[in-house]
């Protein structure tokens, strides 16, 4: 040990000490060795479990390919088979087959060798046997023809016009009184309302007018609405009928029928013919498509394919300013 003296102070050292700061260095300096060993020995793992992983993938879409073009082989025969099987059973009934693009030549030759002896039995049959069926079945659908006749007659004679025509004769649109209106229980944006249209209970409807108008003049009004919608549930409550509105994407009113007007009666249009069922069919989408020609006019009337809908002696119906708008 030797001590350095400058002034007062003074600092000591210890000869000791200068071997222990060169060992601290070789070791950190060994551990840093060993560290980075140990990555380039990580690293190298990664990139030899990259190059299994690849490998593994490609075997198994491999595999799975040839999977796949062995079901295809299979599915391939059974095709051919079920086909020589239905190619025998027709030759077997006599029925002729025609050669398909693709197909051997020899399926088609057989087909017509067998063809061949099926038509000699043909010429021993009574000669009258095949036109006698063939009589036989024009009798039926001229019979038949005979009866749809008179009944188009009478539809003609009617004025019920062509029943398969679509238009507006097949809704049944009616005058009703919205008898009270309150907020649906589990949506914001619906009335549940009792309507009365002429029948002896008033209908349950569900409307979702909320955003347009308000409560106050849901109540005790009138209305036409369209009766014969099958019944549809709405957050829960079923609906039995559609109140009809002008509407645009900002402003809806309901229609109004003219004064004098009671629960019941008839919307109609003229020169469409009222033929409505009982309730449409919705696979055939009937009021969809009537719906794009239901529009108001210039002097706010409802009308189809502009046309006034109207109460037989009591007027038209009509929006209170709505003018050529859709109507639903």
């Amino acid at each position: 040990m030797f001590r350095l003296t400058r002034g007062v102070s003074s600092i000591v050292f210890n000869s000791s000490t200068i071997p222990c700061a060169r060992q601290c260095r070789k070791m950190s300096s060994e551990v840093v060795n060993r560290l980075e060993n140990r990555a380039k020995q990580a690293d190298d793992i990664i990139q030899h479990l990259k190059k299994e992983i690849a490998a593994l993938q490609s075997a198994t879409q491999s595999e799975e390919l040839l999977s796949l073009q062995e079901e295809n082989s299979q599915l391939k025969a059974e095709v051919e088979r079920w086909t020589k099987a239905l190619v025998q059973a027709e030759e077997k009934n006599g029925v002729k087959q025609v050669p398909l693009p693709g197909r051997s030549a020899a399926p088609a030759a057989s087909v017509t060798a067998a063809a061949a002896p099926a038509a000699a039995p043909a010429t021993k049959a009574p000669a009258d046997t095949k036109p006698a069926k063939e009589a036989k079945t024009d009798k039926k659908k001229a019979d038949k023809k005979g009866e749809k006749k008179p009944k188009a007659d009478a539809k003609a004679a009617s004025g019920a016009g062509d029943a398969d025509s679509v238009d507006i004769g097949l809704l049944d649109l009616r005058v009703g009184r919205i008898v009270t209106a309150e907020k649906h229980p589990d949506a914001d944006s619906l009335y549940v309302e009792q309507v009365d249209v002429g029948e002896t209970a008033p209908r349950t409807v569900v409307s979702g007018l909320v955003r347009f108008v308000p409560v106050e003049q849901m109540q005790d009004r009138m209305a036409v609405l369209l009766c014969n919608l099958k019944p549809a549930k709405m957050r829960g409550v079923t609906s039995q009928a559609m109140v009809m509105c002008a509407s645009t994407p900002d402003k809806v009113e309901i229609l109004s029928p003219p004064a004098g007007a009671q629960p019941g009666d008839l919307v109609t249009c003229e020169g469409f013919v009222r033929r409505a069922d009982a309730q449409l069919n919705p696979k055939k989408k009937i009021f969809e498509q009537v719906a794009p020609d239901l529009k108001t006019d210039a002097e706010k009337r409802a009308t189809y394919r502009g046309v006034v809908w109207e109460v037989a002696g009591k007027g038209v119906v009509t929006a209170q300013t709505l003018t050529n708008v859709i109507i639903k």
